[in-house]
């Protein structure tokens, strides 16, 4: 259970991962969280960041799917007008949403990535899926109440892997 918990990799944010070390990986498609993983959760549209980001997804000809547990309303407003394609409601960390972005892009799990913000649904759900994993810092020191209660139980996790030498990055 405890290595479905540990990411592939762990950045600062999304515009720290090198998408010319996941193209040689043999990367081409990217599963991304929406809430607090692109932009703060109360945030409702991509900031120029983003935009960029996406636009150098596909200079990389890597595809792009957002799975979120948010409802259609929020993805939607977020994904529509960047054009990028969505999961809403995903149940994280249940595998479904994982395997349909992936028959979505019509790639492998092994040639996709997923990147999220928490352990407990991004990570795991990934890594229970056979998709190779990215941690991110949260976008916004703010959560929703369910997400709090996530961080919480997070936070001991961590601290119980760092202290045993599972992880070696600083919080």
């Amino acid at each position: 259970m405890l290595k479905n918990l540990l990411p592939n990799k762990y950045v600062k944010s999304i515009f720290e991962i090198n998408l010319e070390e996941l193209k040689e990986a043999g990367i081409k498609g990217v599963i991304t969280d929406l809430d607090n993983t692109l932009v703060e959760w109360d945030r409702p549209e991509a900031t120029p960041e983003v935009r960029e980001w996406f636009k150098k997804l596909q200079e990389y000809g890597m595809n792009v799917t957002i799975v979120s547990n948010n409802n259609r309303r929020r993805v939607s407003v977020f994904a529509d007008p960047e054009e990028v394609v969505f999961i809403h409601n995903a149940r994280k960390p249940m595998r479904r949403a994982f395997r349909q972005a992936c028959r979505q892009m019509d790639l492998q799990p092994e040639e996709t990535v997923v990147v999220g913000d928490q352990i407990f649904t991004d990570v795991l759900g990934g890594n229970r899926a056979g998709l190779q994993t990215i941690l991110v810092v949260p976008v916004a020191k703010t959560d929703g109440l369910a997400t709090k209660l996530n961080r919480r139980m997070e936070r001991v996790v961590l601290n119980w892997m760092r202290k045993r030498g599972m992880i070696q990055w600083e919080e």
